[in-house]
């Protein structure tokens, strides 16, 4: 019995032949493709059905920022903008008034600086005259205490011949 079975496993492996063998045993093919077509099938549909959800969540995003969010965006910017060009105007006027305060402050520095330098200037000239004045003054007092030197001189020269004669 066990002799008829090998028999009858020879034959039918004569029977088929080694290149059914390799595609029963070892080719894959067949099968990973109906798997792969089912899977692409399965993940199509999941997939369009997905992407239908996708796109129509998109549609109603859009749609309630169209009606609700972009025209309360668009007044809230208004109103900011408002709001910040007054701010904007209130701080560009107060640098304006500060600018001409400054501006006043250094012509009256300015002022203060030529009135001081003219008081110096004159007080400069002033005191010169007076250098001058009082350099007249010594002058004369030389001159007058060298004439009186000179006359004095004379006088003891003038004595002094009358005791050189003895």
């Amino acid at each position: 019995m066990e002799c008829e079975r090998k028999t009858k496993n020879l034959t039918f492996i004569n029977f088929l032949d080694v290149g059914e063998i390799y595609s029963r045993l070892l080719d894959h093919r067949p099968v990973i493709q109906g798997e792969i077509r089912y899977f692409v099938k399965e993940f199509e549909e999941k997939r369009g059905l997905r992407e239908l959800r996708v796109l129509e969540n998109l549609k109603n995003t859009i749609f309630e920022t169209n009606e609700h969010v972009l025209p309360r965006c668009e007044q809230a910017m208004h109103d900011n903008l408002k709001e910040a060009f007054k701010r904007l105007q209130a701080a560009n006027d107060m640098i304006h008034r500060l600018q001409e305060r400054e501006h006043e402050e250094m012509k009256l520095q300015a002022d203060k600086l030529m009135a001081r330098e003219e008081k110096c200037v004159a007080h400069w000239e002033e005191l010169m005259k007076e250098q001058r004045n009082k350099q007249a003054e010594v002058d004369e007092e030389h001159r007058k205490a060298m004439e009186r030197l000179k006359e004095q001189y004379s006088e003891m020269e003038k004595e002094l011949a009358k005791y050189v004669s003895f």
